[in-house]
């Protein structure tokens, strides 16, 4: 089976903001599709996973944007497994415009996990064996983003449109809940360049998330999303790296 999969997309008002850009969340969408569509070929979709007891879930994504495509564009998405590392599965994207130019690229960080205990399992016990590859250009394994004393907050619940088909919420919905901690007024003068989002815990129906962020420098935000049950359980951080 070829490695590499391909797919044509075009940026519709469903994936643009109100500045005509696609959106954060749009481009993990995508990001989070295409490596579906290619587990389809591979004979590792959702289905077969769920027939062994074990689901797919991404760990962390690094994105590198040269230039957020904008509405109506019409996007190349090309997506790749890397080698198999101890503990995960790591994927490659990225996408160009209609004339061959790069609009962005990401690596992306996938686990097994087990659909009843969710404990992750390690490649070498799972029996699922991915071939990967290396194309050059591929960008570094993202690292942890340390917890920051960040001092403004805001609290949201989870609801049912954030949630996924495994019945946690979605990854994707992290970076609209990010964008909205700042306003129109700071996105229409910036553009987001560079983003690292780690997700730490599941979070669930119902759940309140405690947003704490503070612009670490004029364009570089940093999130954490804590859940408060007997001790804080940080559920996702982010850092956005942004240019005017």
């Amino acid at each position: 089976m070829e490695p590499i999969f391909e797919q044509d997309y075009r940026i519709n008002d469903m994936y643009a903001d109100r500045y005509g850009r696609m959106k954060p969340a749009a481009l993990l969408f995508l990001a989070q599709e295409v490596a579906g569509m290619h587990c389809n070929q591979l004979s590792l979709d959702y289905e077969t996973l769920a027939r062994q007891r074990l689901f797919w879930a991404v760990t962390r994504h690094r994105v590198q944007i040269k230039r957020m495509p904008e509405r109506q564009e019409k996007i190349r998405v090309q997506t790749w497994p890397m080698p198999t590392t101890r503990v995960a599965y790591p994927r490659s994207m990225v996408a160009y415009d209609e004339g061959g130019n790069e609009c962005f690229r990401s690596i992306s960080i996938w686990v097994l996990m087990d659909l009843d205990t969710r404990h992750m399992i390690l490649p070498g016990n799972s029996g699922i064996s991915v071939v990967g590859t290396l194309r050059g250009g591929e960008l570094p394994s993202p690292n942890g983003l340390v917890a920051r004393p960040l001092t403004s907050t805001r609290s949201r619940s989870v609801c049912f449109t954030d949630l996924d088909r495994n019945g946690h919420m979605n990854n994707t919905r992290y970076m609209d809940w990010i964008d909205d901690l700042l306003p129109s007024a700071f996105h229409a003068q910036k553009v987001l360049k560079d983003f690292t989002v780690c997700y730490l815990s599941e979070a669930k129906e119902g759940q309140e998330l405690q947003l704490r962020w503070d612009l670490l420098a004029p364009d570089c935000l940093q999130v954490d999303a804590w859940r408060q049950e007997d001790q804080e359980h940080r559920i996702f951080s982010a850092q956005m790296h942004y240019e005017a």
